[in-house]
């Protein structure tokens, strides 16, 4: 794990623990944040568009066994889902925004359920720039969320229907891959959310990503990443 990240996320985790130091643990959380950002950012800036398809870890077991294009949907998705559907119980961005049509996405749940060439079918799909607008916007609606909770609310815990009401959504596939998450987010409070999936999450995959993006070869203005070679990065995705 990238040691500055790690670092951040170790100090965060205990300055959200302590009343007098929870509103130091949301700005070291906003921080950190920041920089999980500024690198999925740069990616959109640096690659081009075959690039985000790539899979060189397909056999692989781990988060680096995706795309750069399918952890960006995963970790926003699950995001969204966790903050508005599962915290809040309102509308998620996704919806708002008509962002399924938006991205061309075939789906709208956390992508859990796809395996390897489906995960790279999946990517080649979506429109990059409208999945970059859905993760700004989720981003800044959690953060807004971050920055009026309180201290008081961090052991408030996931009513039992809202289990239910999840299913109804089918955000979550019911694939065994998948699943398991309803359970996963309502069993926790809303520190166990904080802890994971808006912090330790970001990080898993963003480094995924990293790895993702340093399996290439640069030789004369191109480079390939898993069979796809590409020209340098032009201004359109």
């Amino acid at each position: 794990m990238n040691k500055e990240w790690s670092e951040l996320n170790k100090t965060m985790q205990a300055q959200i623990k302590k009343k007098d130091t929870y509103r130091m643990g949301i700005d070291t959380l906003l921080s950190l944040r920041s920089q999980l950002m500024q690198t999925l950012v740069s990616f959109k800036e640096e690659l081009c568009r075959e690039a985000f398809n790539s899979i060189p870890f397909i056999n692989a077991d781990g988060y680096h066994s995706k795309t750069i294009a399918y952890s960006i949907w995963h970790i926003f998705r699950i995001e969204d889902i966790v903050v508005h559907t599962v915290i809040n119980e309102d509308e998620q961005v996704f919806f708002a925004g008509n962002y399924q049509e938006r991205i061309n996405s075939p789906i709208i749940t956390t992508g859990n359920e796809l395996i390897k060439q489906q995960i790279a079918d999946f990517s080649k799909q979506l429109n990059l720039e409208e999945l970059y607008s859905y993760i700004f916007e989720v981003r800044e609606s959690t953060e807004k969320m971050l920055e009026r909770l309180s201290y008081d609310e961090l052991k408030r815990k996931i009513p039992e229907e809202r289990k239910g009401y999840l299913e109804s959504l089918n955000v979550v596939n019911d694939n065994e891959k998948a699943i398991w998450l309803i359970d996963y987010w309502c069993n926790k409070d809303i520190r166990g959310l904080i802890q994971m999936p808006f912090s330790r999450h970001w990080i898993m995959h963003t480094e995924a990503c990293l790895r993702i993006k340093n399996c290439r070869i640069r030789s004369s203005g191109s480079f390939k990443l898993s069979g796809y070679s590409c020209t340098k990065k032009t201004s359109a995705l």
